[in-house]
């Protein structure tokens, strides 16, 4: 392990093998789609929420069918994996996943690229949760 691994290591930004979007027992534990509320505020009030821990990110989508696999594209150069969950009148409803540690700052710049992303697709951004391992089994992402 290098010096720069150690330092993110240390920073505690580092993925931590094991956690994906399909791991068992993942529970919500802070969420957000109120755009008039700070995501510091949403995950200063969860008490479930584990600061330095990995979570998985999900940001809510609704795109035309014929954008979602240009989101899709422009998402995988982040590590986003793009998720349909199925259709939504004219939309198509899906997801955005990812594992990462959160944390404010990171969560409302996602946010906010994703809000962008999906309106210069035709869509929107519906909001976002974050899971994280819990105690008993709950669907994955």
């Amino acid at each position: 392990m290098g010096l720069l691994d150690r330092l993110r290591d240390l920073a505690g930004k580092r993925e931590r093998p094991g956690l994906t979007p399909d791991t068992p027992g993942l529970e919500i534990v802070a969420e957000s789609f109120d755009p008039a509320v700070a995501d510091s505020a949403v995950l200063a009030s969860s008490p479930a929420w584990v600061p330095a821990a990995p979570a998985v990110l999900v940001h809510h989508l609704s795109l035309p069918p014929d954008r979602v696999a240009e989101a899709a594209g422009i998402l995988a150069q982040d590590g986003w994996e793009l998720r349909e969950q199925g259709p939504d009148g004219e939309r198509v409803l899906a997801r955005a996943v990812r594992v990462q540690v959160l944390d404010a700052l990171h969560c409302a710049q996602e946010r906010s690229r994703m809000a962008g992303l999906a309106q210069r697709l035709g869509g929107d951004a519906l909001g976002w949760d974050a899971r994280q391992p819990g105690e008993s089994p709950t669907a994955p992402a």
